[in-house]
């Protein structure tokens, strides 16, 4: 496993859409662990894969300590509901925490790292977290929300 260089809000790849992700192999496992010890390292909830520079549909979150991270391979939302208002800051965008209007409530679908397909319901910090990283495999950082705020 190795610590990989979290790309900063102005590189081109964070602005990209990622491609879906076609198989799961040697390659791709290494990809993940090396984004669970970077989130880790970096004190994160999450990374997405552009955010090092990959450009594929894939993000690590772990926001309840002690149970581990999670891995969402091509994620797609399902439904949103609700909404709550909190502070939000990135890895990518350091040094900025501001307040972000998000679902309350998210039900997602995507694919583990052992290749099983799996529907998750998440609430509040869960929802949150799964909506802030979902949006960067299309090039969305959570900053974008703040024009509008």
């Amino acid at each position: 496993m190795a610590i990989r260089n979290i790309r900063i809000n102005g590189d081109e790849i964070l602005r990209k859409k990622s491609k879906k992700v076609d198989k799961i192999d040697k390659r791709l496992l290494e990809l993940i662990n090396d984004m669970i010890e970077t989130m880790y390292k970096a004190d994160g909830v999450g990374l997405a894969a552009p955010q090092v520079g990959i450009l594929k549909r894939l993000f690590v979150i772990d926001v309840y300590d002690g149970e581990g991270p999670m891995v969402f391979i091509n994620p797609e939302i399902l439904e949103t509901k609700g909404t709550q208002d909190g502070e939000e800051g990135c890895l990518s965008v350091p040094g900025v925490n501001e307040n972000v209007v998000r679902p309350n409530y998210v039900k997602v679908k995507a694919i583990n790292e052992k290749g099983e397909e799996f529907i998750l319901e998440g609430e509040e910090l869960l929802a949150r977290a799964i909506c802030h990283e979902n949006e960067h495999l299309d090039g969305v950082l959570f900053i974008d929300h703040l024009k509008s705020n």
